[in-house]
């Protein structure tokens, strides 16, 4: 579809309630098709390229999470979609926040894989800066580097030849829409209210060697909440790294809602 003058790239499989993912930074939608065929025999798989990502254009130099919220919400009412449950990973956790913050009455659920409700602390606004110059720098090796840190050190050798796949899938990212991303990440809400009030169940799936989002951190958001927690002894890449094991936690959340 065209969304204000821009292609955006999504696709739409199966029946039943809908289920929307959005993928993190660096990625796009083809890193859900090992999870999708098991959730679209149950459920409406919509999985969206978000601004700059895959086959969606870039709209601007920040691209905020508000900013990608509206561009979900415009595919939805294109695929007359009215409520569905938001699976986000890392910066689609994010975007599926702010859409929750946007657009309440359309949210059935959140999951939120290897995310945070928080804002960036002020050292990591710096790292973002920094990123920022180092991307301008070198954008090939920036996305290489970050590609390998998102994996937990001990699965770096077993999982070689996967990392490469997701490192060539990564470098298609415009280095236009890398930057906007990292800046519209380093300027969002915190939204660690939603955790404790809202009206729908929320699972949060953290990788005790996350090495992104440091898990004692992140584990420590949901306490004294409803959220549902789930553990993973790898690191910021579950897809990847615990496939089997977020597949079922998914289908666990996903019975309920």
């Amino acid at each position: 579809m065209t969304y204000k003058n821009i292609p955006v790239s999504f696709s739409d499989t199966g029946k039943g309630t809908a289920v929307v993912l959005l993928h993190g930074f660096l990625e796009n939608s083809t890193m859900w098709k090992a999870l999708t065929p098991a959730l679209a025999r149950k459920y409406r798989v919509v999985s969206i390229d978000l601004l700059g990502h895959g086959g969606t254009d870039c709209l601007g130099y920040v691209h905020g999470m508000e900013d990608n919220a509206d561009l979900v919400h415009a595919v939805l009412a294109e695929l007359k979609i009215r409520k569905a449950v938001f699976v986000g990973h890392s910066m689609g956790g994010y975007v599926a926040l702010a859409f929750a913050e946007l657009y309440p009455d359309m949210v059935k659920g959140i999951a939120l894989i290897n995310s945070t409700s928080r804002a960036d602390s002020e050292e990591r606004r710096v790292n973002r800066d920094r990123a920022i110059v180092a991307v301008k720098q070198n954008h090939a090796n920036f996305v290489r580097m970050s590609i390998s840190n998102l994996f937990s050190a001990d699965n770096r050798a077993r999982l070689a030849d996967v990392i490469e796949e997701v490192k060539k899938e990564a470098l298609s990212t415009p280095l236009q829409g890398i930057v906007a991303s990292l800046e519209g990440m380093k300027i969002r809400k915190d939204r660690e209210v939603l955790l404790h009030f809202a009206p729908y169940p929320i699972l949060l799936v953290l990788g005790e060697k996350d090495e992104v989002l440091k898990y004692d951190e992140n584990r420590a958001q949901v306490e004294g909440t409803d959220v549902r927690l789930v553990t993973f002894p790898d690191g910021h890449m579950s897809h990847i790294e615990n496939r089997e094991e977020l597949e079922n936690a998914l289908l666990d959340f996903l019975k309920s809602r």
